[in-house]
C-alpha cells in the first residue's frame, strides 16, 4: 500500500491553523502538529533539552528541570545566531519524529501543520500545500488576545517567520479565515472533499 499524501498546513500566528487542522481531523484526516513535535523532542531526559541547556544556560529550564519555552523564546527572537543554532539543533530530530508519525498514518491523506513549513523545507515532502490567511493586523489582533503578548512581541514573532507574501506563493489552497469559523469549517470541508480524491 501507497503511502497516503501529505498536505502541508500552514500560516502566520494567529492565523487559525490549528482551528483549520482541528476541522480537518474532525472529518477523519491524519493531523501531525510539527509544534507538538518540537514540544515531545525536548522533554525532560531527551538528548535535545540537554544541549539546549549546555548552551543557553540553566536559566531556561523551570525548578522542575523542564524547559521554560518562553524564556527561550524570548532569547532567540531577539538573537539571530542563537535562533540559527536552536534551529540548527532542533530540524533533524523534528523531522525524524514527523516522518516516524507520517509512516503511521494510514488515513486517505496526512495533514502536517507547521507555522515554519516553508522555512524548514518540509513543503518539499507535500503533495498539496494550504495556506490559512490573514491580514497582518488580524495576526497581531488575535495574537495578543490569545497569548495576551505586547503587540511588539507578535510584531517580532511575525517577522521572524516567513513574509505573508512569500508564504502564499507557495501555496496550492489558499484557505481565507477573516470571518466566522463556520465559514472556516465550510472551507475545510470542501477541501477535505477534493483531498479525498488526490
Amino acid at each position: 500500500m501507497s503511502q497516503p499524501p501529505i498536505i502541508g498546513l500552514t500560516g502566520g500566528i494567529g492565523s487559525g491553523k490549528s482551528a483549520a487542522a482541528s476541522f480537518f481531523a474532525d472529518l477523519g484526516a491524519s493531523v501531525i502538529d510539527a509544534d507538538k513535535a518540537s514540544r515531545e523532542v525536548v522533554k525532560k531526559g531527551q538528548p535535545a533539552l540537554l544541549a539546549i541547556s549546555d548552551y543557553f544556560g540553566e536559566t531556561v529550564l523551570r525548578n522542575d528541570g523542564s524547559l521554560n519555552r518562553p524564556k527561550l523564546r524570548a532569547i532567540v527572537f531577539k538573537d539571530a545566531g542563537k535562533r540559527k543554532w536552536l534551529q540548527s539543533l532542533m530540524h533533524p530530530i523534528t523531522n525524524t519524529w514527523i516522518l516516524n508519525a507520517i509512516e503511521k498514518s494510514h488515513y486517505h491523506y496526512t495533514i502536517l501543520m507547521n507555522p515554519l513549513l516553508i522555512e524548514s523545507g518540509q513543503y518539499q515532502w507535500c503533495r498539496r500545500i494550504a495556506v490559512v490567511d490573514v491580514s497582518v493586523e488580524t495576526q497581531v489582533t488575535r495574537t495578543m488576545a490569545r497569548d495576551r503578548n505586547t503587540k511588539e512581541q507578535v510584531e517580532s514573532i511575525i517577522a521572524a517567520q516567513v513574509d505573508r507574501a512569500k508564504r502564499l506563493e507557495y501555496a496550492d489552497d489558499i484557505i481565507t479565515n477573516d470571518q466566522s469559523l463556520q465559514e472556516l469549517e465550510k472551507k475545510v470541508i470542501q477541501l477535505h472533499n477534493h483531498y479525498l480524491k488526490l
